[in-house]
């Protein structure tokens, strides 16, 4: 039989026993993660530790003049400005691999772990992302009278969210299209993110006729919406979602140009300690500290929506 283990610890080996142990993992599924699609990473620079800060050089706006024939010029001097992306953010992990469980196993856990922490920090990371920069819209952006110029386009307020069915899911994608051109947002390099069940109906919408995604066939036959309007549509089961005043469940979905957020990340910190206190084991652990910021709330849109 197994060499016994203590109360709360985990037992692993199955040396001596009847039972079967594959030499293979149970398939583990993660949640899709957006953040490095939808996000710039342009300024990550030299970051060292949690508190660097990544300094951002910002153009600034050259004044146009009339002109009269024979008047004396005067210079605009100009001056660049700056924007810093502070780190603010670390997440770590820390397990133990006893000795006696990598002897006696015919898996490598160390590497099977340390695979599934880098998964679980990219989940965690983007949940953090998410959660953060939708309230960091432009004001024009969000609510039931966004659009800079128009000022009457509803993308769903707190009190009356904004129901996502098929049939409107169309209008609300354009919608948001009209609302960050009246930003002067260019249509390249845009997407959307909205919860899963939000795209499974822009499936059963009005664009599972193959000609309004430029696709050679429709979403409902190979399971891929695309681009909608120059936007690429995520889905997420990483939005935030709140139970609104009214009672329903909303969600947070964001549409965003690239230049909208600004991500940079670096893992300071990757150990194997082959010898520690307490156990006779290796002790696996690692540091990644990261920043975000939101670099052009005209940029970023703030979808709140009901089913």
């Amino acid at each position: 039989m197994p060499i016994p283990v203590v109360d709360g610890k985990t037992q692993m080996a199955g040396l001596g026993s009847p039972d079967i142990w594959s030499p293979k993992l149970l398939v583990k599924f993660y949640a899709a993660t957006v953040a490095g699609n939808i996000c710039n990473t342009d300024y990550e620079g030299e970051i060292k530790k949690q508190g660097s800060k990544v300094i951002i050089r910002t153009t600034p706006d050259v004044q146009i003049r009339k002109y009269t024939k024979g008047m004396a010029l005067t210079h605009q001097q100009l001056a660049p400005g700056k924007e810093e992306l502070e780190i603010t953010e670390a997440n770590f992990w820390d397990f133990v691999i006893d000795n006696i469980d990598a002897f006696q196993g015919d898996i490598n856990y160390q590497n099977a772990w340390t695979t599934d922490a880098a998964h679980q920090n990219k989940i965690a990371t983007d949940s953090d992302v998410l959660s953060y920069v939708y309230a960091e819209a432009d004001v024009a952006n969000k609510g039931a009278t966004a659009g800079l110029k128009s000022g009457d386009i509803n993308l769903g307020v707190a009190g009356t969210p904004l129901q996502f069915t098929n049939t409107a899911a169309i209008d609300i994608i354009t919608s948001i299209r009209t609302v960050l051109c009246e930003q002067n947002v260019p249509e390249e390099d845009c997407a959307i993110v909205l919860p899963f069940w939000a795209t499974q109906r822009i499936k059963t919408s009005d664009i599972k006729e193959a000609m309004l995604t430029g696709d050679k066939v429709s979403p409902l036959r190979n399971g891929r919406i695309g681009m909608i309007d120059q936007f690429e549509i995520y889905g997420s089961n990483l939005l935030t979602s709140v139970v609104d005043g009214s009672g329903v469940k909303a969600w947070h979905a964001i549409a965003c140009h690239k230049s909208a957020i600004s991500f940079a990340a670096q893992m300071t910190e990757s150990q194997v300690l082959d010898k520690v206190e307490s156990t006779f084991g290796a002790v696996c652990r690692g540091l990644v500290v990261y920043g975000r910021k939101v670099l052009k709330p005209q940029s970023l849109v703030d979808l709140y929506i009901k089913k």
